[in-house]
């Protein structure tokens, strides 16, 4: 099939480099992700999708998939290559109030789903940035402001249709295509275009205690002992995210994201202790739930080079903070800027799943995410960003040294990327370099990450890629290889 035939028979949108919507259709939500791809296709249904596979594999063109574009190492990006770009046209949703489902498109934003559910009273775990797309957190797992009350974003998907490598369409729960249901629940994108995932939704007041704190540095001891002892008896009303940053002028800071499932009086008295030690700003109050997920966009916004690593701890730690909030001082200035995000959701909803049910590997740790971000697009800082990055995981390892190798990897949607050898050759495309260690994490790549990440559902995570993708035309997430 040759690009005119394609074209032909496409009902979406193609855009190539000679149109004038190319650099549009490429941009994405960190800078360093963009790639210049030969193809992009706008799909607006599964035959579209089925076309484009067919002209990318008959063209020998490497696919990536594109949801919300928020994954910083490119997975939603292709050099050279082909984009299924589900965001234009498969981006809606829509509720079953009877049943307390919602079918949602696999280009849409969370936060569509929160202000479509939230108008019958309803909501379902949806992360905590809402301008993220909805097919990459879920697949990747799914943490959420709600998840201590009802689990990751996976425990809550019921259904999904997924285009395979073979542009067969598949309906996968349960009961149909179950392993593939299983491997799409934590595997990511390995196994195909996900077009509609159905989630359960659960009954939601409208409006909740929500917002952040800021604390100056010297606040950090009493902090952490409030959040440790907030967290060996916290219920499944709240969760909490610490920050630890620095700020326009660069001194440094600590933000603390609080929620909490009820009224403003009932959240303050939840929180009371981290009220009572004095932070400099107190931006908590009575929110509409639907705005519960933007509480994070004016860090998380568009536009900015990121680089994210995952990484772990075993509880909240004084001494090993404390040194990480050096390292995050020392390396900050006004083009950079080094983070470390604390992620606090109460888990018993995460560990009462079998750990066979889904593919995420449900460790007992608490999720860790370094970040770095400057404005530009440069080589010169991503590699700032990537050795930063390194040295900042090596501190937060020794100072939490019960981690296995595999839980000191952290939450799969924050780490950098591993390449299968069709996409290291692609990264070298990029790079013009001798070496298969490439862009945004690729250096921390090691052979076969992913079965370091899966750990013990890896084998079965092979046996469902035989069957539905035995040629690794997907592999741009933590590619699995095939049994």
């Amino acid at each position: 099939m040759d690009l005119t035939i394609f074209n032909s028979q496409f009902k979406g949108d193609i855009v190539t480099p000679t149109d004038p919507d190319y650099e549009d259709a490429i941009k994405r939500w960190a800078t360093n992700a963009l790639r210049r791809a030969k193809v992009v296709a706008f799909v607006k249904d599964e035959i579209d999708v089925q076309l484009a596979i067919k002209y990318a594999r008959s063209a020998e063109l490497p696919i990536a998939i594109r949801c919300g574009g928020h994954n910083p190492a490119g997975a939603s990006s292709s050099e050279g290559g082909l984009v299924i770009d589900l965001s234009k046209y498969l981006n809606c949703a829509r509720v079953d109030a009877e049943k307390r489902l919602i079918y949602v498109g696999g280009g849409a934003l969370w936060s569509t789903v929160d202000k479509t559910a939230i108008v019958h009273g309803l909501a379902t775990v949806g992360g905590t940035v809402n301008h993220t797309g909805v097919g990459g957190l879920t697949l990747g797992g799914g943490y959420g402001w709600l998840t201590s009350e009802h689990g990751m974003v996976i425990d809550n998907l019921v259904q999904a249709t997924v285009v395979t490598a073979d542009s067969s369409i598949v309906i996968a729960n349960d009961g149909e295509h179950s392993e593939l249901f299983f491997g799409l629940r934590g595997g990511g994108s390995n196994f195909g275009v996900v077009t509609e995932l159905v989630y359960q939704l659960h009954p939601q007041r409208s409006t909740v205690y929500g917002g952040n704190l800021v604390y100056p540095r010297e606040r950090l001891e009493k902090l952490i002992a409030i959040t440790t002892s907030w967290w060996e008896q916290c219920s499944k009303k709240g969760s909490l995210l610490e920050l630890i940053t620095v700020d326009q002028d660069g001194k440094p800071i600590i933000i603390t994201w609080l929620f909490y499932n009820g009224s403003e009086a009932d959240g303050r008295e939840y929180f009371k202790a981290f009220l009572d030690i004095g932070p400099i700003v107190d931006n908590t109050k009575e929110i509409p739930y639907e705005e519960l997920n933007e509480m994070m966009n004016f860090v998380m916004y568009p536009g900015q080079g990121v680089y994210m690593k995952g990484v772990a701890q075993t509880e909240p730690k004084y001494s090993s903070i404390d040194k990480a909030f050096d390292k995050v001082i020392r390396e900050s200035d006004n083009e950079f800027r080094l983070s470390v995000l604390y992620e606090y959701f109460p888990s018993e909803k995460i560990r009462a799943q079998p750990k066979d049910k889904t593919a995420f590997r449900r460790d007992v740790t608490l999720p860790m995410c370094i970040m770095c971000t400057w404005q530009g697009d440069s080589q010169e800082m991503v590699e700032r960003a990537r050795r930063s990055s390194r040295e900042m995981f090596e501190i937060v390892k020794v100072g939490n040294p019960q981690l296995t190798e595999a839980q000191s990897t952290g939450y799969t949607n924050h780490g950098e990327e591993s390449f299968s050898p069709v996409r290291i050759q692609e990264v070298l495309t990029i790079l013009n370099v001798l070496d298969a260690e490439g862009v945004t994490g690729g250096k921390e790549a090691v052979p076969d990450k992913a079965r370091l990440v899966f750990g013990e559902n890896y084998p079965r995570l092979q046996a469902v890629k035989k069957r539905y993708d035995p040629d690794n035309v997907f592999h741009k997430w933590f590619p699995i290889t095939p049994a």
